[in-house]
């Protein structure tokens, strides 16, 4: 009998901000697949400023920690098949796979470098300021993959300017892309979800660079729902999260102990994208 394609994930907007749930919401729309259900969501504002548009720094993500914990096992109880974090830095990505039950949690990150493997022999990422190299750096190699990372090119942008002149900030992508290739990058990683939407124009530009040889060029917010998407596929064949050593989750017994978990959480805003199309209420 054919595996059911119908599934249902949580697309997290882990900023503060639900100004940008839309934008989410509108990948959603265009690149899921036609039996997914994604809802877009963020966070409770009265747990995490609702002003906050970034998590450029380790003070503002260590603000959302426990709330992105918190989602995960929301998500679990609410029967998600899988649920995305959507910064590139992969907050709290362990800590919340530990307490998600069978919910599968992916992150940008991960996701877009496992799909540059797939693809190419090594990648290069484009991050918006100097300042993400140290941090992103010491993820990339804690995952693995420090002989595969070319290098990392800055375009000198904070994550709420990309969007704000996309004529410049293409054009800053484009030399980026060049020093990339320059230094013998395969493949191209955008190192923040709010790089979405430029991927198309940038692989296009490369590819003519480079005499019509193709550069694939991997938008992290489309990685990490495919990631979501897949993940909860593989769950019907029995693929879910290990329940054992490291992935040894807390018993049920203590968290009701300590009090904690016990309360359901309260999302700010969530944007539903329903299986086959049009948003419902």
């Amino acid at each position: 009998m054919p595996l059911s394609t119908h599934i249902k994930i949580m697309y997290l907007n882990p900023a503060g901000d639900s100004a940008d749930d839309e934008m989410f919401a509108d990948m959603a729309r265009t690149y899921k697949y036609p039996g997914t259900a994604a809802d877009i969501v963020s966070f409770n504002p009265a747990t995490v400023p609702p002003k906050m548009t970034d998590l450029e720094f380790r003070s503002y993500e260590a603000l959302t920690i426990a709330d992105t914990v918190k989602a995960a096992r929301q998500a679990s109880k609410e029967g998600y098949d899988a649920m995305a974090i959507g910064c590139f830095y992969d907050p709290a990505l362990a800590d919340a796979r530990e307490i998600s039950g069978d919910t599968i949690v992916v992150a940008p990150c991960q996701a877009s470098i496992m799909q540059a493997m797939t693809i190419a022999n090594n990648f290069s990422i484009i991050i918006g300021e100097d300042k993400w190299r140290d941090q992103m750096r010491d993820t990339v190699y804690r995952y693995g993959y420090r002989d595969k990372l070319a290098s990392f090119e800055s375009v000198g942008l904070r994550v709420e300017e990309f969007h704000t002149d996309p004529e410049r900030t293409i054009a800053l992508m484009r030399e980026a892309g060049r020093r990339a290739l320059a230094g013998h990058a395969e493949a191209i990683i955008l190192g923040c979800t709010m790089e979405i939407g430029f991927y198309r124009e940038l692989q296009q530009f490369l590819t003519e660079e480079s005499g019509g040889r193709n550069v694939p060029v991997i938008d992290c917010s489309i990685a990490a729902l495919k990631a979501a998407e897949d993940a909860a596929l593989r769950r019907r064949i029995g693929w879910t999260n290990s329940r054992v050593g490291g992935m040894r989750p807390p018993s049920e017994a203590e968290l009701a102990k300590f009090g904690i978990f016990q309360d359901g959480y309260t999302f700010g805003n969530i944007i539903h994208v329903p299986a086959g199309g049009t948003d419902r209420a």
